[in-house]
């Protein structure tokens, strides 16, 4: 089944053919009232493949009270979301996270239909 794009909304992650990925990894930085989310990348339904993604993520899984920057590996079961894992980064890891992020899911869902 092709899915259509996804947008970012005020109650989460939308997709305009009203599917929704299981998994996906927010973006959050240190404020002075907590960590915010600033983006979120859907990246499928597949748990072993979303784990993969996430282990090959630059940063630390060691949480640090200097880290400003984290991506949660996130899981939606239903309408419930829950963070599996956290990783702690710099603003350089982060940029070649999500260049890594970006390209991973467009091969996934531009080249599946080719297999």
């Amino acid at each position: 089944m092709k899915r259509g794009p996804a947008v970012r909304g005020l109650l989460g992650l939308a997709r305009f053919d009203g599917m929704e990925d299981r998994f996906s990894l927010l973006l959050s930085l240190k404020t002075p009232t907590g960590f915010e989310v600033f983006g979120e990348f859907g990246i499928g339904d597949d748990r072993v493949a979303a784990a993969a993604l996430f282990d090959s993520l630059k940063g630390s899984e060691r949480l640090a009270e200097t880290a400003v920057l984290h991506v949660d590996l996130m899981e939606t079961d239903g309408l419930l979301p829950a963070k599996v894992r956290t990783k702690c980064c710099r603003l350089d890891e982060l940029a070649a996270n999500c260049k890594l992020i970006t390209r991973e899911v467009f091969r996934r869902r531009n080249l599946k239909s080719y297999e």
